[in-house]
């Protein structure tokens, strides 16, 4: 069975379209611009609503609360298996308020030194366009969902 994880992209219309993205944090993805970013998301736990998993996430991610009413995108298989449920939610989010949670790993690898991560190290709002080229490939059939739903927008 596929790893589930839900997700949360938030939008505005100022007055055009924007979405919310995060890079995610880690030395991994330092260096990585277009392609790396992603929705707010992770794992839904066991018994968790899909969409409770995906404003969790979204917090956690962000430091922001995405209270509106959400409307379900899709199911979104990824390159390596795991499954996205995508939800929208219109609202705003003042980048200036950004904080993240954090992750630990061994780093540099084999040095056995624990170093902490944020899960993202920054968010911004970006139209359809740039976000498509921002996004993990996998991920950019969210926004066209998106864009379905609002009309082409």
């Amino acid at each position: 069975m596929a790893t589930l994880s839900a997700g949360l992209l938030l939008y505005r219309r100022m007055p055009a379209l924007e979405v919310l993205l995060v890079h995610p944090g880690g030395p991994f993805w330092a260096k990585k611009d277009d392609g790396a970013w992603s929705i707010p998301k992770g794992l839904v736990h066991p018994g968790e609503a899909e969409l409770d998993a995906a404003r969790r996430e979204f917090g956690e991610e962000t430091g922001g609360i995405a209270a509106g009413p959400a409307v379900e995108l899709g199911r979104f298989r990824q390159p390596a298996g795991k499954v996205v449920v995508a939800f929208a939610v219109e609202g705003d989010f003042d980048l200036a308020a950004f904080r993240s949670n954090s992750f630990t790993m061994e780093w540099p690898p084999r040095s056995k030194r624990m170093a902490a991560f944020p899960e993202a190290d920054r968010a911004g709002w970006f139209d359809p366009d740039a976000a498509a080229r921002k996004l993990l490939p996998g991920q950019v059939p969210i926004v066209a969902a998106l864009l379905g739903r609002l009309g082409g927008a």
